[in-house]
């Protein structure tokens, strides 16, 4: 009797088990049985790394992926080049993580029906790009490495983001078997992933900084005779600019009166502002992290500090931050944070709206406003206002050294003030020379384009 007493509380024991397990399983695969559908690895929501199901269009409807069948891009050859780094390959060897970051929204999901996508009624992504736009910029960066950025300073729409080198996912090159370099880094997303000494445009972060700290800046002139010297070293110019204020030293990017406005700002202060800026940290949005960018001058000599405000030392910056940080000046110390997908929905339903988000204040209204003065001047003055037509254009071009007989890079970083066309942009050049001579003439017909876009 007792056996049969015994076996039967075991029997109990094993059939409470079952059903708290059971318990368990069902509410885990209420509660989050939509996380579980969209995890990496999902065959019917991933094709390799990238997401694979669904559409991707742009800003104005242009199909860019269509995923509903196979994976096929858009008909237009420069387009699926100029969007690559943002859709992904086939492979997996370029990732798309914005459009990766919003499975759960593409695939739609419900505890009856299941995956959406798995019926063939997957959703469509809007990105804020304009296919348009990116058409322009990759042919104006021809076979040039580099990349181009513009976004919206107010609503953190981005319209252009083109990284070069790419490839026609429809007519993959022979990229492992190149010998020629035209294929190095060519995986990576430029924008995003990579960052570059800034040379000479890391002079408005100074310059920022001068204004912030030192109070008679504007009061002061520095006088540039080609050089300045810290004992057996020096900081060069390639010209003797003579005696300038810190706005027409801006203009004329003299190293020499930078190295004193360093002097006066102190390395502190320096440390100090660079961080309040942000100008090194990296940007998030869309499930992407950027590069982080660097000022480290904890070790610096003199000559060395001197050349960290100037762009060069240690100093890295990361291109998408950099729009960013030019867009808080364009807005009097604050600006809207970059974003890529706009809209998601799935049939009549939207599962996901993107809002502006604004950066916090890094900088005064007085300083930012007394900035955009400055890189007006420096185009009205050097890049030529008329290069850029219609628009009013504040801009600072760099000429970042890279040592080892290397060409330098051509950066120009700036934004538009006109109420129509809030935007900020950053252009890099890899081994381009001169800052404005090369990144002016590719600005000029991006813009141009971001106007008729902004005009539609």
């Amino acid at each position: 009797m007792n056996r049969v007493s015994n076996r039967a509380s075991a029997v109990f024991l094993l059939i409470v088990v079952l059903l708290g397990g059971l318990g368990f399983f069902l509410y885990e695969y209420c509660t989050t049985a939509d996380q579980w559908v969209v995890s990496a690895g999902s065959p019917h929501v991933y094709n390799s790394t990238n997401i694979g199901c669904g559409q991707v269009v742009d800003r104005s409807g242009t199909m860019l992926l269509d995923l509903t069948a196979s994976r096929v891009y858009a008909g237009d050859q420069t387009i699926r080049k100029s969007t690559l780094h943002w859709l992904g390959d086939r492979q997996g060897k370029i990732s798309a993580p914005a459009v990766s970051h919003y499975a759960r929204e593409m695939t739609g999901y419900d505890l009856i029906d299941g995956l959406y996508s798995y019926s063939g009624n997957a959703g469509q992504a809007v990105l804020t790009l304009s296919s348009d736009i990116q058409k322009v910029a990759l042919e104006a960066l021809g076979d040039r490495k580099g990349t181009i950025g513009v976004y919206n300073y107010q609503t953190g729409e981005i319209l252009c983001a083109v990284t070069s080198p790419t490839y026609d996912p429809d007519n993959v090159p022979d990229i492992e078997g190149d010998t020629s370099g035209a294929y190095e880094g060519i995986y990576l997303n430029r924008f995003t992933q990579s960052s570059y000494v800034p040379g000479s445009i890391f002079k408005v972060v100074t310059t920022a900084a001068a204004l912030e700290s030192v109070a008679d800046i504007q009061e002061r002139t520095f006088t540039c005779t080609g050089s300045y010297a810290y004992g057996n070293d020096k900081v060069t110019c390639e010209k003797k600019h003579g005696t300038q204020s810190i706005r027409t030293a801006l203009a004329n990017s003299c190293n020499c009166a930078y190295a004193q406005i360093v002097e006066l700002v102190g390395k502190e202060n320096m440390v100090k502002y660079v961080k309040q800026f942000s100008v090194t940290e990296p940007v998030e949005f869309d499930g992407i992290t950027t590069a982080r960018g660097n000022y480290d001058v904890s070790d610096a000599a003199a000559v060395e500090l001197a050349w960290s405000g100037i762009g060069q030392h240690t100093d890295l910056v990361n291109p998408c931050r950099y729009m960013t940080f030019m867009g808080a000046i364009a807005g009097g110390g604050t600006a809207a944070e970059p974003y890529l997908v706009a809209q998601v929905s799935v049939g009549e339903e939207i599962t996901y709206t993107a809002e502006t988000t604004m950066t916090e204040r890094i900088m005064s209204e007085e300083t930012a406003g007394t900035i955009r003065a400055f890189m007006r001047n420096n185009v009205e003055a050097v890049y030529g206002a008329g290069n850029f037509k219609g628009l009013t254009v504040c801009a600072k071009s760099g000429t970042s050294q890279l040592g080892g007989g290397q060409t330098s890079n051509a950066m120009f970083g700036g934004f538009v003030t006109d109420a129509e066309y809030p935007l900020a942009f950053i252009v890099v050049v890899e081994n381009g020379g001169y800052g404005s001579s090369t990144c002016v003439p590719i600005l000029s017909k991006v813009l141009a384009a971001c106007k008729a876009e902004l005009d539609k």
